[in-house]
């Protein structure tokens, strides 16, 4: 039988994200993510079969420094080690990823790659395409760099440690409806990545897509910014024109139907009002 893990991956240092998150002081907002993995990991439906595992994640924010054109990179590339040596020990068939920012599923991805010959395609519904450099001196959130580090391409201490690299014809970006620069367009294009916006990704397309791509297993990763801001704010992101919850379950349940999911990633939950109520609960004098 498989062995399947879930994987709290609470990994906030990725992002750069309290300009966008006023209502919130910013070393709540940036550390959001931590709290964002682990209630994802308890909303989600239970399963005697699957070990619950977790990444040791610093909670350390009084010095966040760019280096090597990341942010916090040393507390990321020691994270890195953490999620891929339970990985490594564990040696798990199929991985369910809570997260944290989206750099959380380089490590399970790679490794799964590696795991499987590299016949596996990657399926990113996001909102971004994730392919940030950081020679780009644009954004040093590592989050942004994602799908950059799954094919090698952002740091060569980083890629060092990764398991693997995911070719750009086995990726496929769903949802993807804003690029933030013209360069992440054109980088798309010049990586080759398909994309199918919100009004094009059907369970038909990315089907046909993935039976084009030759691979028997899938990666998926979902955040939660994909999603449209007029039903749901689950992300610290909010372009308009989303994709529907139901129709995004729809689609995952149908990849399923035709392809082994062995990878699977929920990102980018910003518990806005959680926080708000850990931190008045923190404020009332009968709890201390």
């Amino acid at each position: 039988m498989s062995k399947t893990i879930r994987l709290i991956y609470p990994q906030w240092q990725g992002g750069i994200i309290s300009d966008w998150i006023k209502e919130l002081k910013p070393e709540d907002s940036s550390r959001g993510y931590y709290l964002g993995a682990k209630l994802l990991s308890i909303l989600a439906p239970q399963n005697d079969d699957h070990e619950t595992l977790e990444v040791p994640v610093s909670l350390d924010i009084k010095n966040r420094e760019i280096k090597n054109g990341i942010i916090d990179y040393d507390f990321i590339v020691s994270q890195t080690k953490n999620a891929l040596d339970i990985l490594n020990k564990n040696n798990p068939d199929k991985i369910i990823t809570f997260g944290g920012e989206c750099s959380v599923s380089v490590v399970p991805f790679t490794y799964l790659n590696k795991k499987y010959d590299n016949d596996v395609a990657l399926i990113w519904i996001d909102a971004h395409p994730d392919i940030t450099l950081p020679e780009d001196n644009t954004y040093a959130g590592y989050h942004a760099m994602a799908i950059s580090s799954c094919m090698g391409n952002v740091d060569k201490n980083i890629s060092s440690i990764l398991p693997s690299k995911i070719s750009s014809d086995r990726i496929l970006f769903v949802g993807l409806r804003d690029w933030e620069r013209d360069e992440i367009k054109k980088r798309q294009e010049e990586y080759g990545i398909t994309h199918f916006a919100p009004e094009e990704a059907s369970s038909e397309n990315i089907i046909n897509w993935l039976k084009k791509s030759n691979a028997s297993k899938v990666l998926i990763h979902f955040d939660l910014d994909v999603l449209d801001p007029n039903e749901i704010i689950a992300a610290v992101g909010v372009s308009p024109n989303g994709m529907k919850i139901n129709e995004t379950v729809r689609i995952i349940n149908d990849i399923a139907k035709e392809k082994e999911i062995v990878g699977f990633t929920i990102a980018e939950h910003m518990p806005r009002i959680e926080i708000m109520l850990k931190n008045m609960m923190a404020d009332l004098s009968l709890f201390n």
